[in-house]
């Protein structure tokens, strides 16, 4: 298949990761995590983020977000999150269905949440007719391709704390974000305040599989209950551990990371040399935010596909992956070039 920039969830799986399964392959080993490729991971997290870190594995981002999610809340709760939010746009129900619990959404400013915008939720403690807020959760980086500096998530992480409520984050594409502030995870998570972490890498070269890490051990007495309860528990999970094993050593995920973001970069140079194409988001990690002319979006997907954004804007997504050439980047800003000639005739 051409490769295209509608996700970064459609690039393959990178050769260290396929490799890393191959080598798992091999024998036998207990199932359900109690493996030594595992136990290796986890291992690899609590250097990352700390001795008291609890990690657990899952399948896949909604299964993370789900598990995270319902470990420390109860159907009675809240949680508040962008109105473009994984959670609240792309989960089918999923949140609210396995938590019991009401989603508010809140318009953000370029994909992000600040203490401002969500004062007016916080409300009804105590109080039986109301549901209880009890997380705020975050994406990182933003469903609009955005990247929250560790001061607003300290600031965010403050508020939930002063009322008694918690911090997640949704870190599907961690990677490209820590990328983009040159920081370690754990300087922009735990230090910052987060409380639940969603740890993806799928987008990033893996072929499946997410962490979920909890900063507070006592917030997990559930946790293993509800993760088999949610279908999130693979018994054969020491494909998942390898994985993360290849991905943390030598900084693959750096590398991978890395790339993707330089290809946006590249991507948003060259089509910012077309007057006809308009940027309409600060770009700071893997994700191009462009209003588009509408004629030629259709022949562009045919040779490159991608996803409409807002059909009244006529706004467009493209993705980059680790697996985006620069030669890829060049071919898609000629093909624009010539489309909007040929329909300029």
């Amino acid at each position: 298949m051409k490769k295209g920039f509608a996700s970064d969830n459609n690039s393959g799986v990178h050769p260290a990761i396929l490799k890393a399964m191959e080598n798992a392959n091999l024998g036998h080993v207990k199932g359900y995590g109690d493996d030594p490729f595992t136990e290796k991971a986890i291992e690899i997290f609590k250097e990352k983020f700390g001795r008291e870190t609890e990690v657990f594995f899952v399948f896949n981002g909604t299964g993370a977000n789900v598990l995270g999610l319902s470990t420390v809340t109860r159907s009675f709760h809240s949680i508040i999150c962008a109105e473009t939010a994984h959670i609240e746009e792309d989960e089918c129900g999923a949140p609210e269905k396995f938590t019991g619990c009401k989603l508010l959404p809140v318009e953000p400013v370029n994909g992000k949440l600040t203490p401002e915008s969500i004062q007016h939720h916080l409300k009804g403690f105590d109080f039986e007719h109301h549901s209880q807020p009890r997380v705020i959760s975050i994406s990182q980086v933003t469903e609009m391709g955005t990247v929250y500096k560790p001061e607003e998530i300290q600031a965010l992480a403050n508020l939930a704390h002063e009322n008694n409520m918690l911090l997640h984050m949704d870190g599907a594409r961690i990677a490209n974000a820590a990328v983009s502030l040159n920081l370690e995870f754990k300087t922009f998570t735990k230090d910052c305040g987060v409380d639940v972490l969603s740890f993806g890498g799928t987008k990033n070269g893996m072929m499946m599989g997410e962490a979920v890490l909890f900063f507070n051990p006592e917030h997990t007495t559930y946790t293993k209950y509800l993760r088999k309860q949610s279908m999130q528990l693979y018994s054969k999970m020491r494909f998942v551990g390898a994985q993360f094993q290849a991905y943390f050593e030598n900084d693959l995920w750096k590398e991978t990371a890395s790339h993707a973001n330089k290809m946006a970069k590249l991507l948003e140079a060259e089509v910012a040399k077309i007057p006809e194409i308009k940027i309409t988001q600060p770009l700071e990690a893997n994700g191009i935010f462009a209003e588009v002319p509408k004629e030629i979006i259709e022949p562009l997907q045919q040779k490159f596909f991608f996803y409409m954004w807002n059909e009244k804007r006529s706004e467009v997504r493209w993705m980059t992956s680790f697996d985006t050439t620069e030669k890829e980047i060049y071919e898609f800003a000629e093909l624009i070039k010539n489309l909007i000639r040929s329909n300029s005739k």
